[in-house]
């Protein structure tokens, strides 16, 4: 699953966003990655590790509703959680 979030620009400033990403790894688990930045400057990813896919889900989740409620606006999003 992925989703691309950004922030409306804010004068001269590029516009920022927050990709999350939930992928499975190669040992059963889940892992959530969070990048964030502005476009076209530094930019932070944090990955946070998980071992059942519900919690991966529920985290992923609440991150995503967290930065909507912070006035990010829904650009991309693409897969489904496998069951």
């Amino acid at each position: 699953m992925r989703v691309l979030l950004q922030q409306p620009p804010s004068g001269n400033e590029a516009p920022r966003y927050v990709q999350l990403s939930l992928v499975a790894d190669l040992l059963g688990g889940w892992e959530l990655l969070r990048e964030s930045g502005q476009i076209g400057g530094r930019v932070q990813l944090r990955r946070e590790l998980f071992l059942q896919q519900d919690d991966a889900l529920q985290a992923f989740e609440k991150a995503r509703d967290a930065q909507l409620k912070r006035g990010f606006q829904l650009m991309f999003a693409s897969g489904q959680p496998q069951p």
